[in-house]
């Protein structure tokens, strides 16, 4: 599980425009990238983001090492610049002085989530994860939140509000049952009922214990003339529900105390494996393009704000090889949903930049960072503090969408009459087949479809209830209106899994339906129960596939039925073009190109991108006219060719960070800062070749550094946060 976070914020920066330095300490500003940090400020770690999240009050539980004052490391941050946000764990933190009784003289060690065997679920050593009772509730906005504030930060992300699906067994948990159910508690294990029950609750918990601090962040900032803003940085639906973990997700869009996200995507959560074609095993790009969608599709029609994360290495020891081939596929899975371009660009550089991790997967020797993979990582994000939001879609047919529910984390765990989903394969199972097909397949989430846009777009829509329940009948009566107005809808299940006759509203106050599709089908104008085959319902159409989704990945060849449901539905009913299948994405995003090559798919051609392109994943920042993208492989590409102003000098890509660019009638100069120990590497765009070019006064031309075809001088150095003077003329 993750054990440290963070964000960004700023307004859409022209590819052709110099990067200005972070101003004033207010979220007004908006920051386009942040990143989170325990730590005071050091030249190790001085990224250059525009926001630095401090994390914890009291730091991070990971952290043992001295401790600085939280006041202390804000202003650390700040005197160099920085905008300084604020970053906790609602669910788990630094928070020992609660669960040892000095906040309040009581203990309160039997507030941790506990398991079936009795046992606390900890995060580290006295870091229970937590119940959120009323009392700590009040600890937290009393002993963090004000402090915070008093700080005059005005940003305050609360991570990762989670309750561990096998959790719900202890004392405080029992005590929340009986105030919220007014029955006595039941164990979850003991009967789908329960453990609906049970996880409902836990969804509940973190859903009221955000609207309290974030509401009482909001008040206490009102009364000091602040405007505080409040983030929630979380895991996707997608991967809480894979890693049996609760969370309320999706409905915090829609408390007006929340703001937004962080997408917390990255190469732990993406490399968890999944089935397709019969195969269990990692397929981090994949996972990760699923995942950013999710959070996307939970946000995009609320108008909250989501910022993206990727991590350039992951919470569990591996080595740098490892860490830079997953990082590039997060990075790109990221980078292919246009309408984000916030980003939090790294969490923990303590431990990216400090850390020693293995120089090979089968040796003990450990390193720091390798200068060429910290130079690489620089460039990409450096690349996201210019990344422009972009009205291109990624290549493929679109209009296609898997339908989402919170309802997927309440099924996880434990399993009941012996039905298993492993490894969430009743989703994966709907989406993976058309994605390893190229077709860039969307998420939608049930609980958004009251707002207009949320099935924008989509022309065919996969659903089952095999994994998930809806929470409420008013979401079939938007689906069916929906169909009736021209959506097709596919779907898939055999409606027979456990959790089919836990009493809910299908079933009780009146509704007598046996499962929750029968509802949805009566509303769609087919039998409640309909045999397999297609069924017209007004203007659209609706196609029953009785199997379960995770039947057409679990064996070999299983999804041929589902293709080609899908493509009868999309093509002949939707009236939405052909169905075309590919082994790759490719997206133009400003003057930044993007490729993933899938293996898996439908041929293993590569991918051919042309023009003059500067390979962003190169530390060495090497120019083609053209480059193959294997299956299995990605590239981030600046394509020179479609950059404005190509007679404006400026550096285009950098491992640094560019201040304070100057040009006059035969020169252009600039200052670059980055964190100390690791290496620049920049292309300058120049209007003719230089004959001079010094580095802190110090003549550096190389003749050779000079490519015509870019008009671009490629400049290497040793990096320094207090900055780098370069100047060229010609």
């Amino acid at each position: 599980m993750k054990k440290l976070t963070i964000i960004s914020l700023f307004g859409l920066a022209a590819i052709d425009s110099v990067p200005a330095a972070p101003t004033e300490n207010t979220t007004e500003n908006r920051v386009k990238t942040t990143f989170q940090t325990s730590r005071e400020w050091r030249p190790t770690i001085d990224n250059r983001a525009d926001a630095a999240m401090i994390y914890g009050v009291g730091g991070n539980p990971s952290d043992r090492s001295r401790r600085v004052s939280f006041e202390e490391r804000v202003r650390s941050w700040r005197d160099r610049g920085y905008v300084a946000h604020f970053m906790t764990g609602i669910a788990w933190g630094e928070y020992q002085d609660y669960f040892t009784g000095r906040w309040d003289g009581r203990p309160h060690l039997d507030e941790g989530q506990v398991q079936l065997s009795g046992d606390t679920i900890w995060h580290g050593h006295m870091v229970p994860y937590i119940v959120p009772t009323e009392n700590f509730l009040k600890y937290i906005k009393e002993k963090h939140v004000k402090r915070v504030i008093d700080a005059g930060i005005d940003a305050i992300f609360m991570e990762e509000p989670e309750f561990w699906a096998r959790g719900g067994y202890g004392e405080a948990f029992k005590r929340e049952w009986k105030k919220y159910y007014g029955f006595d508690w039941r164990p979850q294990h003991e009967s789908p009922e329960n453990t609906y029950l049970a996880n409902k609750l836990k969804y509940h918990l973190y859903y009221n214990a955000l609207n309290e601090v974030f509401t009482y962040a909001k008040e206490y900032g009102r009364s000091k003339g602040m405007d505080v803003k409040c983030y929630v940085p979380t895991h996707s639906l997608v991967n809480y529900s894979q890693w049996m973990i609760v969370s309320p997700e999706a409905s915090l869009a829609s408390l007006p105390c929340v703001d937004g996200y962080i997408a917390q995507v990255w190469t732990g959560t993406s490399r968890e494996p999944n089935y397709f074609d019969g195969k269990r095993k990692e397929r981090v790009f994949e996972t990760a393009f699923l995942e950013y969608g999710s959070m996307e599709s939970m946000t995009a029609p609320t108008g909250r704000k989501m910022f993206f994360l990727t991590d350039p290495i992951e919470d569990w020891p591996r080595d740098w090889a490892d860490y830079k081939k997953n990082y590039q596929a997060t990075f790109t899975a990221q980078l292919l949903y246009p309408n984000i371009a916030d980003y939090e660009i790294m969490p923990w550089p303590e431990r990216i930049y400090e850390g020693l991790y293995r120089t090979s997967p089968d040796s003990d020797r450990r390193e720091r960072i390798p200068r060429r993979y910290s130079t690489q990582m620089q460039v990409m994000i450096n690349a996201l503090n210019d990344m422009p939001l972009s009205d291109n879609r990624v290549t493929g047919s679109q209009g296609i969408a898997v339908l989402m529910a919170n309802s997927l984390m309440f099924q996880r765990f434990p399993t009941h009459a012996g039905y298993e989903d492993p490894q969430l394969s009743n989703f994966y199972g709907l989406a993976l087949p058309l994605l390893k097909r190229g077709v860039p397949v969307r998420t939608v989430h049930m609980e958004n479809l009251g707002y207009g846009g949320a099935l924008a777009g989509v022309k065919t829509l996969l659903m089952t209830y095999s994994n998930m329940k809806p929470s409420e009948a008013e979401a079939h009566v938007h689906l069916a209106e929906w169909v009736k107005a021209g959506g097709t809808l596919i779907y898939c299940g055999r409606d027979d899994d456990p959790f089919q006759s836990v009493q809910e509203w299908w079933n009780s106050g009146g509704n007598r339906y046996a499962s929750p599709s029968a509802h949805l089908f009566e509303l769609l104008g087919v039998a409640v129960s309909p045999d397999e085959g297609e069924y017209g319902c007004g203007k659209g159409a609706v196609y029953v596939i009785r199997s379960d989704p995770k039947e057409f990945v679990l064996s070999g060849g299983g999804d041929g039925k589902l293709i080609e449901t899908v493509a009868l539905m999309y093509e002949n009913r939707a009236k939405a073009g052909g169905l075309n299948f590919k082994n790759s994405f490719y997206l133009a995003r400003g003057a930044y190109d993007l490729a993933a090559v899938l293996d898996e798919g439908v041929s293993d051609e590569p991918y051919v991108i042309r023009g003059n392109l500067i390979d962003l994943f190169d530390p060495k920042l090497t120019v083609y006219r053209s480059k193959n993208i294997l299956p299995g492989e990605q590239g981030f590409f600046l394509n020179v060719d479609r950059l404005k102003n190509r007679q404006t000098p400026r550096v285009v890509a950098s491992a640094s960070r560019i201040y304070d660019g100057r040009t006059t009638k035969n020169g252009y100069s600039f200052t670059a800062k980055s964190p100390v120990e690791t290496t620049n590497v920049s292309r300058v765009l120049l209007p003719r070749k230089p004959v001079s070019v010094s580095v802190n006064r110090e003549q550096k031309f190389d003749a050779a550094a000079w490519d015509a075809g870019t008009s671009t001088y490629l400049l290497e150095f040793e990096n320094s946060p207090e900055g780098v003077e370069v100047e060229f003329k010609w």
